[in-house]
């Protein structure tokens, strides 16, 4: 399974998030730490937000925190979320997509018990186990 660059993002934030749980991050400052662009952080940002796995704050000390603890919010929700839009194969899509194999395929089964899979391994493991701080000079 591949992941967007969407979710890429939103892992990355959140690892670090879980990192220093105790300090609100600028989505700038994590943009620029990571070497990605931070109007794409932002429409990530806003999602995890939406969700409520993230706290913004406007203004001076505001910024970016985790809104649970890290150990309470696993891998899996977090990729659920930010590939909700995006289906596994073409046939995955709410439309069905254009696949010709339907309703006669026998890929189907197998790669929806793999994704159902996937995501029950990254159920097991919380951005506590996979929090991470910079290395310092």
């Amino acid at each position: 399974m591949r992941l967007t660059q969407f979710t890429d993002f939103g892992l990355r934030a959140l690892m670090r998030l879980a990192g220093a749980p105790d300090r609100a991050f600028a989505t700038a400052e994590l943009a620029r730490e990571f070497g990605i662009s931070r109007h794409h952080l932002a429409k990530v940002v806003a999602r995890l937000a939406s969700a409520g796995l993230v706290r913004t704050r406007r203004g001076g000390g505001g910024g970016l925190s985790l809104a649970r603890p890290p150990e309470k919010i696993t891998l899996g929700e977090v990729v659920r979320l930010l590939e909700a839009d995006q289906a596994l194969v073409e046939c995955f899509a709410t439309t069905g997509g254009g696949c010709t194999l339907l309703p006669d395929c026998r890929l189907k089964g197998r790669l929806a018990r793999a994704e159902i899979a996937f995501l029950a391994e990254l159920d097991r493991s919380t951005l506590a186990d996979c929090a991470w701080k910079p290395r310092t000079a």
